[in-house]
């Protein structure tokens, strides 16, 4: 069976194959180039991969905590609908700032790799049924969440790439 990250980088592939310079530069007024959107999603992989990595470098995964309230409200609206609620802001972290397109597609396959091998480390260590890491606004996740959310995450922000290439979604 395709796990949600292999899922994810079928949607990254599909989503900018043959796509032309103009098109990494297309975007409605005020909103993300193509390329912004894959740095974006490219900071957010390489963020989660550097967090594991300094989780697993001391064997425990240090600051995993129960649920508030809000974030299990938060973590059963996304995965349920699955779909990321649209015009959230990205935190600062994850801003891009504006590398070229080319570029932004070789960081996020290298870094989806990355975190894959992280998120899959942490599980074989701490086990699938706990929290591996905190996320910023879900929550403790498990493996397997931070795997879904990652896939969910990519296809929202794909559909944004294919909108403004102009091609069906």
């Amino acid at each position: 069976m395709e796990t949600w990250l292999a899922k994810a980088r079928q949607e990254i592939d599909e989503a900018t194959s043959g796509m032309t310079a103009e098109d990494w530069r297309r975007a409605p007024e005020g909103k993300w180039t193509a390329s912004h959107i894959l740095e974006h999603l490219s900071l957010t992989f390489s963020g989660t991969a550097k967090m594991l990595e300094k989780r697993l470098a001391v064997e425990t995964p240090e600051g995993v905590r129960r649920r508030s309230l809000k974030e299990l409200v938060m973590q059963m609206a996304l995965f349920m609908r699955e779909e990321i609620p649209e015009g959230r802001q990205a935190p600062a972290g994850v801003v891009p700032t504006g590398i070229d397109g080319e570029e932004a597609l070789r960081r996020i396959r290298e870094y989806l790799s990355v975190m894959g091998t992280r998120i899959e480390q942490a599980e074989k260590l701490w086990g699938s049924s706990g929290a591996i890491a905190v996320h910023p606004i879900l929550g403790p996740l498990t493996a397997e969440r931070w795997r879904k959310f990652h896939f969910i995450h990519t296809r929202h922000h794909m559909r944004q790439v294919r909108e403004r290439r102009g091609v069906a979604v």
